[in-house]
């Protein structure tokens, strides 16, 4: 037996349900087949996506680097 941690949002679908309040509960957005958005509008050639690989996972990972290195460098002793 596992202790799964309980699922508390409810799935929907925006365009069958567009008067759903999140207000009021939890929803998780699941796109039904008829209602799916498309990826092949007359934009969505233009958009240019450019992955950047960095050491860190975290955002702003490599800024926070630099500071770790300023903060814990060892000291020089004269």
């Amino acid at each position: 037996m596992t202790n799964e941690t309980p699922v508390l949002a409810r799935s929907y679908c925006p365009g069958c349900e567009p008067d759903a309040d999140p207000c009021h509960e939890i929803l998780d957005v699941q796109w039904c087949e008829s209602h799916a958005p498309t990826s092949s509008g007359l934009d969505d050639s233009r958009i240019v996506v450019e992955i950047t690989v960095s050491g860190s996972a975290e955002a702003g990972g490599e800024a926070n680097r630099r500071w770790c290195d300023v903060l814990h460098r060892k000291r020089l002793t004269r």
